[in-house]
């Protein structure tokens, strides 16, 4: 039985890799800041808390990781740890490098010393890109723009994890993954605060949704068909690098539309755009082209913006829901 670490189990992706790796007939060990007290809400929603092991390991410290992939000797490791929110990273600007490239760097550093070939899953972002346009969407040969902390971030990781591939021939490749939403996105990322309000307002809430910049336009994908090109990404004879997205870019105004309109409501009657909630420098426009994906691992989006809303939307109004997550 092939034995995988997800480093960051109780995060959206991490919960949905681990459902679909114990599918494949894989042994999974997840990893946390503090397994003890995590309450691994989403491995419970996808009734899978009691088919994973959990370990505490913490990215950012080089003893921890390296102590975990010794006694643990996964064949293949998932980074999918650190802060994952890019509207927090303006306030966590070092927390959010730290966790993400020192973490990074750890995790390829202990592969390194250990000396054993297993295979290495790296969480990048279309963060990296920074703007991109319609005509031009971003694929694996776009250069870089970060605009964001988060982004920096990712980028740095992504060329430490290409230079530990290339330098000393580690099977490890990233995935630069677009937006991707679920019922277990944390309630602090837009797309998961826009379902619910809409699921109280139309409870009979007097509330009101409150948002920044809604032009921004993103593309948005499913997380569930997410975590399968990254398990795929690690079943190539070679490591490569691969944009992950559905190629269909939406505002996040047909986003909020899209979700008062599952339950019979017009968004403007029950929106505020609020300036305080802009981001000093942020992305306009997001669009990406996912054809090496398609052609080399056989990897599709399948679900559209409408099709991801109303899922999120029935998963909403379910009374399994989620609580926040912590990695």
């Amino acid at each position: 039985m092939k034995r995988a670490l997800i480093c960051g189990i109780s995060g959206q992706d991490g919960a949905y890799l681990a459902n679909l790796l114990l599918a494949e007939g894989y042994e999974v060990i997840g990893t946390s800041r503090d397994a003890e007290m995590s309450p691994f809400n989403n491995l419970a929603y996808l009734g899978i808390r009691d088919q994973v092991s959990l370990r505490s390991m913490t990215l950012s410290d080089f003893r921890s990781v390296l102590q975990v992939l010794s006694e643990v000797d996964p064949v293949e490791v998932y980074n999918l740890a650190g802060q994952s929110s890019v509207g927090l990273s303006f306030q966590q600007p070092v927390e959010t490098l730290e966790s993400v490239a020192l973490g990074a760097l750890n995790l390829l550093e202990a592969i390194r010393f250990l000396g054993r070939p297993l295979r290495l899953y790296n969480a990048s972002s279309g963060e990296c890109f920074g703007e991109t346009s319609k005509e031009n969407p971003a694929n694996e040969t776009s250069p870089f723009r970060p605009r964001s902390p988060y982004g920096v971030a990712k980028a740095t990781a992504f060329w430490e994890t290409a230079n530990y591939r290339e330098a000393y021939g580690i099977f490890a490749c990233s995935g630069i993954l677009f937006n991707h939403e679920s019922i277990l996105r944390p309630r602090r990322f837009v797309t998961r605060k826009v379902a619910q309000a809409a699921t109280n307002i139309a409870a009979g809430s007097k509330e009101r949704l409150r948002v920044g910049e809604t032009r921004v336009i993103r593309d948005w994908g499913y997380a569930p068909e997410y975590v399968r090109a990254m398990w795929l990404m690690l079943q190539q004879a070679e490591p490569e690098d691969f944009v992950i997205a559905s190629g269909e870019s939406h505002s996040l105004e047909e986003f909020i539309a899209a979700c008062f309109t599952e339950v019979g409501l017009d968004w403007r009657e029950h929106t505020d755009i609020d300036p305080a909630l802009f981001r000093t420098s942020d992305i306009l426009c997001s669009h990406a082209n996912a054809a090496r994906a398609r052609e080399r691992l056989g990897w599709q989006a399948k679900a559209d913006m409408k099709t991801i809303v109303a899922s999120i939307m029935r998963d909403e109004q379910s009374p399994r829901l989620v609580t926040e997550n912590v990695k």
